[in-house]
């Protein structure tokens, strides 16, 4: 009687055993303490900033990204970039290209006055009165008096770019009066002179003529009349 007592105790408390077990495996028990999250797991931070969008203060790269000086200036960066490029540029009217015009009677002083050497010789000097650059195209066109033809000029004397006067600077041509040696013909005293000026081309018109007083008991030439082109050197207008 007593075994069978002690069998069925230990048949109940094994049934007890078997429900407590299942009652923890189905979710319906006491969580068990040893289950638990252990001391060395962290909890992932979720305060941290993503690579893709950095803060206010700090780029990815780590470019401060409110300093315009060194993440490209924005728009006011942007704006200020733009007027020193305008600056390294330079305006139109500081570009070294000004304004330029053709020189004439209008804006340059011209003068003539016989010279010792070369002999028969005399000398034209034009000065820019202007406030623009101007330019002396080919050679001056004289006329004394009434005459009816023009002097040709001194081919070699044709310079390799176009005479240019800033304002105040002077130019100069050469002439050729009379033959040395007598074998001109025609000779004849001019009281007045008209110095003419090409325009863009040849024999086109660039302008009134000058009108420069002559000594006062006006220039001998001959036949042989002859001119050079504008220069810059008073020493190359004379060499012909």
């Amino acid at each position: 009687m007593r075994a069978s007592r002690i069998r069925l105790l230990a048949a109940a408390g094994a049934t007890l055993a078997t429900l407590a077990l299942t009652a923890c495996e189905d979710g319906t028990g006491t969580q068990d303490e040893g289950a638990s999250q252990p001391a060395s797991t962290v909890t992932a931070d979720t305060s941290a900033k993503s690579p893709s969008t950095p803060s206010s203060g700090t780029s990815a790269d780590g470019t401060a990204a409110n300093d315009p000086a060194q993440a490209g200036g924005g728009a006011n960066g942007d704006k200020d970039n733009g007027k020193d490029n305008g600056k390294a540029g330079g305006s139109g009217s500081d570009d070294g290209f000004p304004d330029r015009v053709a020189c004439n009677g209008s804006n340059t002083t011209v003068t003539v006055k016989p010279v010792p050497r070369p002999v028969n010789h005399m000398l034209i000097t034009v000065k820019n009165k202007g406030s623009k650059f101007c330019d002396l195209t080919y050679y001056p066109v004289l006329r004394f008096d009434e005459m009816q033809w023009a002097p040709q000029p001194f081919e070699a004397s044709k310079p390799q770019a176009v005479v240019s006067l800033s304002p105040g600077e002077t130019a100069y041509a050469g002439v050729l009066l009379s033959a040395a040696d007598g074998s001109g013909d025609g000779g004849t005293t001019g009281r007045k002179l008209a110095v003419g000026f090409h325009g863009a081309t040849p024999n086109s018109d660039g302008g009134p003529s000058a009108l420069p007083s002559l000594p006062a008991g006006g220039v001998y030439y001959d036949s042989s009349l002859a001119v050079t082109y504008w220069q810059q050197s008073m020493d190359d207008a004379l060499t012909y």
